[in-house]
């Protein structure tokens, strides 16, 4: 991508204040060349930026995000991609890697991407949007945006996943990933009855997903017993007979509903799929 962005813009696809990108741009946080008054953030600083905002919001203090990317700017070329980096940090000290050797002798557990070719795609989306005068389309880019923040958030921070997985949904109600993602994290957090809402929102959207069928299931047993799943755990397997968590799970609930030959029909074809 060779043109820039103005702040504006990468405000849009970042999903902070257009101010904050001045102030990283003025920190030294991915650059942005001066065009005036003004700054234009190429797409390689667009790149950087959000793996900074991915840095400060792990509580890593700004004076060392600096020097993790000064690190990386100095010993980079400008003309080699970002997609084999990471930046890495602990909460007291940033490393530049690419997976052979690190920059900083010290590495952390928190693992940042830079995701260059997603970011490059939704940039490119949400700029023919803007051409067309399509503001919906442009909406649901940046909902795909959040969408995929709250994946990168999930391992290390499910609290601020869950935040991001319901920015994605106030953007685009209609993004039945994100219903899906948001129910598992709060049933995991140990809220079936809402993880059940949110997996019956991602059925309305997408009917005939054999994952909501099955989540659907898995809440139901907890809020409703065993007999208001077994309509889901069914269909999940009509869409998708090698579904093998799906004939365990059936399995077990046939068991229990005292359905003994059902049941040993179901383990059987767990038993022929987990040992194929």
């Amino acid at each position: 991508m060779g043109h820039t962005l103005s702040t504006a813009e990468a405000a849009r696809i970042l999903e902070i204040p257009e101010s904050r990108v001045r102030e990283w741009a003025r920190a030294g946080l991915g650059g942005g060349a001066r065009r005036g008054r003004r700054y234009a953030i190429s797409f390689r600083d667009l790149v950087v930026l959000r793996a900074a905002r991915g840095l400060l919001e792990q509580r890593v203090p700004a004076a060392r995000v600096r020097r993790a990317l000064a690190a990386l700017a100095r010993d980079l070329p400008s003309h080699q991609p970002l997609s084999g980096m990471r930046l890495v940090a602990d909460g007291r000290e940033v490393a530049v890697s690419d997976g052979r050797r690190t920059w900083q002798p010290e590495t952390g557990q928190v693992v940042l991407e830079f995701g260059e070719e997603n970011l490059a795609r939704q940039v490119e989306e949400m700029r023919r949007c803007a051409a067309a005068g399509d503001a919906a389309g442009a909406t649901r880019v940046r909902a795909r945006l959040e969408f995929e923040r709250a994946l990168d958030l999930e391992d290390r921070q499910p609290q601020a996943a869950a935040a991001a997985y319901a920015r994605a949904l106030d953007l685009d109600p209609e993004l039945a990933d994100a219903y899906l993602n948001l129910g598992r994290l709060r049933h995991e957090a140990g809220d079936p009855g809402e993880a059940a809402r949110l997996y019956a929102c991602a059925l309305e959207r997408s009917p005939e997903d054999p994952l909501a069928h099955f989540n659907l299931a898995l809440a139901l047993e907890d809020t409703k017993g065993p007999k208001s799943a077994l309509a889901h755990y069914e269909r999940a397997l009509a869409l998708d007979p090698d579904f093998a968590d799906a004939h365990y799970n059936l399995a077990g609930l046939y068991e229990r509903l005292g359905r003994s030959a059902d049941a040993l029909r179901h383990y059987r074809a767990y038993q022929k799929l987990t040992e194929s």
